[in-house]
């Protein structure tokens, strides 16, 4: 009976994290180009002092 119990429990859990992780905000190809933009702007900036 106990282990029935920590089945249910466990299922119980998967199904809140799975939700949890479906919630989570998805970030665009657009985000990973404005952070693309900003490492190559401190890279060029370093390049034109030296």
């Amino acid at each position: 009976m106990n282990n029935e119990m920590e089945d249910t429990r466990q299922q119980r859990r998967e199904k809140k994290l799975k939700k949890k992780r479906e919630h989570m905000p998805k970030h665009g190809k657009n985000l990973a180009r404005i952070y693309m933009e900003a490492i190559l702007k401190r890279l060029r900036g370093r390049v034109h002092k030296q």
